[in-house]
């Protein structure tokens, strides 16, 4: 399998759940094998998923950010990422990471023995789990981990030994996790998300319109400060900051898609001054927008 084949960027909803399928509904879980400085902004930008994800950096050392923690990891380290957590993944440099995503629900039924003491616990636990090949344990679920991986590169008519070998994965999670403590943490976490993605899709929805920090707060019913909070937690940034960003990432594509002018791309992506515009669009893209539309124009016609 080639690096990046067929997906070099994250594609999500207004809730920043990605919208690429993994799998199909008989066989939920799918390989990829991905270098992040591929992506756009040398980044696979913020996006959450049903399924569990493992990843392994094979090279290189990147950025994870999930929830409010921010971890430096080099070539070596696996991460597992627990069903609906928000992630992002930043590389400055090529980064190689095989990974894989998939439904629990292909391990074991929801309604069986196996999913309600070995499964489910293990999703009602930590947002993320790091794996070091210091700790014996870890090392041999990052041996694990890359042996389903070698199965995906080299045969055909895996299915079987895939499951045989996440089952294996999945039980070695278990036992070198601490599952003990029950705190409400969870739950908590649930809500906050439900509460920043309520806010993310209002923010998509109209940023072409002028959007203050009330408006954004009116949406879930709570302070500016508790917003503010929401969101750097999170994502590790403000509302207004990430309002803006969103609008430079729409205006960079209707630079692209379109022939209209860069003061009129400026005012439907909600900007009212093109100077602005100009000078924060550059600050991200490190180009003019005119020099942007150029250069990507370019590719798209290739």
């Amino acid at each position: 399998m080639k690096i990046n084949e067929g997906y070099g960027k994250i594609v999500t909803d207004e809730s920043l759940r990605e919208t690429i399928p993994h799998g199909s509904e008989e066989y939920p879980f799918r390989y990829y094998l991905e270098d992040i400085w591929q992506f756009d902004f040398h980044c696979i930008d913020w996006h959450w998923h049903p399924e569990v994800e493992f990843v392994l950096i094979e090279k290189g050392t990147m950025e994870l950010l999930v929830g409010s923690e921010r971890y430096t990891l080099g070539a070596g380290t696996g991460i597992f990422i627990n069903s609906q957590v928000i992630h992002r993944f930043e590389a400055a440099e090529s980064v190689i990471i095989p990974n894989m995503v998939f439904l629990p629900s292909l391990l074991s039924s929801e309604d069986s023995l196996i999913y309600r003491d070995y499964i489910r616990p293990v999703l009602d636990g930590a947002e993320c789990l790091i794996f070091s090949a210091d700790d014996p344990g870890q090392r041999m679920i990052l041996d694990t981990m890359a042996a389903v991986f070698a199965v995906q590169e080299t045969e055909k008519d895996c299915e079987i030994k895939t499951v045989e070998l996440l089952l294996k994965l999945w039980r070695m999670v278990y036992e070198n996790t601490d599952l003990t403590e029950k705190t409400s943490g969870p739950q908590s976490s649930v809500r906050t998300q439900a509460q920043l993605q309520i806010m993310l899709q209002y923010i998509h929805k109209n940023y072409p319109y002028q959007i203050s920090l009330d408006d954004i707060a009116e949406t879930v019913a709570l302070s500016k400060s508790s917003v503010l909070g929401i969101f750097h937690k999170n994502i590790h940034t403000s509302p207004i900051h990430y309002l803006v960003d969103y609008r430079l990432k729409r205006a960079a594509k209707l630079l692209v898609t379109t022939q209209s002018s860069v003061s009129a791309i400026a005012r439907d992506s909600g900007f009212e001054n093109v100077g602005y515009f100009c000078r924060k669009f550059k600050e991200v893209f490190r180009v003019t927008p005119g020099e942007y539309r150029k250069r990507e124009g370019g590719k798209e016609n290739r």
